[in-house]
């Protein structure tokens, strides 16, 4: 397994800044919010996108891929009634395809809970059905670029009602049966459905499972709350995993540093006693 951190977290700073702090604390990847380069990613330029993907190379780590994709511009909705905004918010996907594949990410975590809820005078099912169809067209586009969507399960406490569990998220992954579509596992969502992390991870057997957000209940990084991250990354080696742990953290208050140096001591700690 190799470590990443989402650049959020440092707010404010030019990506190549983070990019050369991550590669100093200890990180190899970095992990991008498209909403921190602009407000609407068709508007960055390719020679913009190069230059980024330059810049991660020459500060030696990896860009990871993209998640938080559909906070701006304001207005998506994907499961939305009206069929002109969820075909505006699947094309806006494609854009983000583009941009993952354009930095060298490989990855894209599809959270985003506000812009993918069942909408009023929706049904959980129809939601679903509409999720599938998409996904199997925005799935096969991505595999075609090199990029594998990963669809987060999110829970009512992040204001989500459609996918809160991981069960949920491998059925609907295996029911749109798209090589570019695979699941995604986050600490802190997979606390709220009342067992052991790890038992979770396990349950769902690895083969579904491309991507991982390590993070504590307390909404900080590893190692910063109670959580213990020996069983969480011994049962991503049982189960088979050797992709990226990326540190995905909601509160700020630590500071960037901070919680960037506490994180991946954790998390290497935790590491070295997996066996």
């Amino acid at each position: 397994m190799k470590f990443a951190i989402c650049n959020e977290l440092f707010q404010g700073w030019p990506l190549e800044k983070v990019f050369a702090h991550a590669a100093q604390a200890g990180y190899q990847g970095v992990e991008v919010a498209p909403f921190t380069l602009g407000d609407d990613a068709r508007e960055i330029s390719p020679a913009k996108r190069a230059e980024w993907r330059k810049a991660a190379k020459a500060a030696g780590v990896e860009v990871t891929g993209l998640h938080w994709l559909l906070l701006k511009p304001e207005g998506l909705h994907i499961n939305s009634l009206d069929p002109q905004v969820s075909k505006r918010t699947e094309a806006y996907v494609e854009t983000l395809i583009g941009l993952c594949a354009d930095l060298g990410g490989r990855v894209m975590v599809w959270g985003s809970p506000k812009q993918r809820t069942v909408m009023p005078k929706d049904s959980w099912l129809g939601s679903w059905q509409r999720m599938v169809e998409i996904l199997r067209r925005l799935g096969k586009k991505a595999h075609a670029a090199g990029v594998t969507i990963a669809f987060e399960p999110l829970t009512p406490a992040d204001n989500c009602n459609f996918i809160n569990t991981a069960a949920e998220g491998q059925l609907l992954v295996r029911e749109v049966g798209s090589p570019g579509v695979k699941l995604h596992l986050d600490v802190k969502a997979m606390f709220g459905e009342k067992r052991p992390v790890a038992d979770t991870i396990r349950l769902t057997g690895g083969r579904d499972v491309a991507y991982f957000h390590a993070n504590d209940p307390n909404l900080r990084g590893p190692g910063m709350g109670d959580e213990d991250f020996v069983p969480i990354l011994q049962a991503l080696k049982d189960i088979g995993y050797d992709g990226w742990v990326s540190v995905e953290v909601f509160d700020y208050k630590p500071g960037a540093e901070e919680t960037a140096r506490i994180s991946i001591e954790t998390l290497k700690k935790a590491q070295a006693q997996v066996k």
